[in-house]
């Protein structure tokens, strides 16, 4: 069996992969269409982040069984695409955490005592002491956003430096933040109080410019900022501009909005530091996930399991048709759940009714904590790992079944409760794969979890959805689908609203002041 390399990758990885018996191609620096001319004689195709895995090249790998992807994530594998060609996509997380912690505390000291600028005047021949005094780690406070195995580790350290840790994550209980000895709070209390900021959290349409003008400007004045995770969360005009009123009194940068930077302003500013994406850049790291991909790759090729699959779950589940459909729900549940929740979540109960879903339990419970993890997450979350991650934050999992409902053949009732609240949405499937979310709490109706979707509560009372309609139209945001639910007539209703595009928050804003409307939420499945 052959198998094809195309980004630089330790040497490592192809020694054991010879020496397991396969034929190995090194080819880096092939163009997509290169790589889709080669990949029809591949049964394993072997990546890091410069080749983009595209369905094209997908779709030419009559013989490709695995893509290994040398690294964390496998944002450049269209995922999707491979599963529908029953290909197992994998990759090595963990393998960098510990150079992207030390990487983080490397940038945290050089920020606090200007190692950089020192560093840079001290070679022009200057001798500038009082220039660049520094301030101590020990005693200051450090606020953690985002608690995973990255921000684990940088906490860890913080503490071992004297520094009192807070802590941000939307799925960490304050039980399972208290025994790493770190402070869990929500995020506006943790800019309040931390002297430094180190981002730890995926980019998604959660976090994109989760550290933007209104959040900096809750920061400490005089605060610094930290980011080794992705470009995007931190918005760079936002802490340009704090940056130059002294708000911000200095930031360390790993990552950025665009890669490579450029001509970025940010990179000129005295009080930056900076260096280019090299979070994973050790040797150790490299060497890790070289040689994990190589024994993953050899135990797939050569039949003796599967680990570290972002979606050979899917692919085998796949096999049971009836059951395929009510895994999409599940994750959509789970998806609407992360995206309606509020505060901390405790606790997931997952109750299953009808024939279909009676010996489900686990993998039904392992999809909705799939949905829920997935967008909150920058680690890949997938079946086997979904119920693991709940238990390592202190979360509660269960499944339980119910013999049968009065209104539907087969039911997926998700409960679950936060510190601030106990909700429950239900979902079905009709006919064979229409996936339908079919009540949230008391409120009945039937919905197509898809795209954009706008849910809000409203007085029962005629020219509500008329008011919420027009503000839509001004904004040009087409209605695709409406769903009403009520308690009684006159009563509270829920209203929701399947849309063509997303819309601003200060459309949200405008939709709010509607007199009898409350609790207005966008998401996205």
């Amino acid at each position: 069996m052959k198998i094809l390399i195309t980004d630089p990758v330790d040497p490592q990885c192809s020694e054991i992969l010879r020496a397991e018996g396969f034929h190995v191609d090194v080819r880096t620096g092939l163009q997509p269409s290169e790589v889709q001319s080669a990949i029809p004689e591949y049964e394993a195709l072997i990546v890091r982040s410069s080749t983009d895995v595209t369905p094209d090249i997908i779709h030419a790998g009559t013989k490709l069984k695995v893509i290994g992807r040398a690294g964390a994530g496998v944002d450049n594998i269209d995922v999707q695409a491979a599963t529908r060609h029953g290909i197992i996509v994998m990759n090595t997380p963990g393998g960098n955490t510990i150079s992207t912690a030390e990487h983080t505390m490397s940038l945290l000291l050089a920020l606090a005592r200007n190692i950089p600028q020192a560093h840079q005047s001290l070679q022009k021949g200057k001798w500038e002491r009082k220039a660049f005094i520094g301030t101590e780690l020990a005693g200051k406070t450090i606020g953690v956003l985002g608690l995973g195995k990255v921000g684990k580790e940088v906490a860890r350290r913080c503490l071992a430096f004297d520094m009192v840790v807070l802590g941000y994550d939307p799925v960490v209980s304050r039980e399972a933040a208290s025994k790493l000895n770190i402070e869990l709070l929500d995020l506006q209390q943790v800019l309040k109080r931390s002297d430094f900021v180190t981002v730890h959290t995926p980019l998604n349409e959660e976090t994109r410019g989760l550290l933007g003008e209104e959040t900096l400007s809750l920061c400490k004045p005089g605060v610094r900022i930290i980011n080794c995770a992705r470009g995007g969360i931190v918005d760079e005009t936002a802490l340009r501009k704090a940056l130059e009123r002294g708000h911000v009194a200095g930031a360390a940068l790993d990552v950025y909005e665009n890669e490579p930077p450029g001509d970025n302003p940010l990179l000129q500013h005295p009080h930056v530091v900076a260096t280019p994406h090299l979070g994973a850049s050790t040797e150790e790291a490299q060497e890790k996930v070289a040689v994990q991909i190589a024994h993953q790759v050899a135990d797939v090729l050569h039949g003796r399991g599967v680990s570290g699959s972002v979606n050979a779950d899917a692919i085998q589940l796949s096999m049971q048709g009836d059951l395929q459909p009510y895994l999409v729900l599940a994750e959509k549940l789970g998806a609407l759940t992360a995206q309606l929740m509020q505060g901390k979540l405790r606790a997931v109960n997952v109750v299953m009714s009808g024939d279909v879903l009676q010996k489900s339990g686990p993998v039904i419970l392992a999809a909705v904590l799939k949905g829920i993890f997935e967008s909150l997450l920058s680690e890949p979350v997938n079946y086997i790992n979904a119920p693991l991650i709940a238990q390592e934050r202190g979360i509660l999992s269960s499944d339980s079944r119910e013999r049968e409902n009065i209104v539907y053949t087969n039911l997926v009732r998700v409960q679950y409760e936060t510190d601030k609240e106990k909700r429950v949405l239900n979902g079905t499937v009709f006919g064979h794969h229409n996936v339908r979310v079919v009540g949230l709490d008391s409120f009945h109706f039937e919905v197509n979890p898809e795209g954009h979707m706008l849910f809000y509560y409203n007085a029962d009372r005629p020219g509500m959805l008329a008011a919420v309609g027009t503000i839509l139209s001004k904004e040009n945001i087409n209605i695709a689908g409406v769903a009403l639910g009520r308690s009684a007539v006159g009563g509270k209703a829920l209203t929701i609203m399947n849309l063509d595009n997303s819309f601003s928050q200060g459309v949200l804003e405008k939709i709010l002041k509607i007199e009898g409307v409350s609790e207005a939420r966008l998401v996205k499945i």
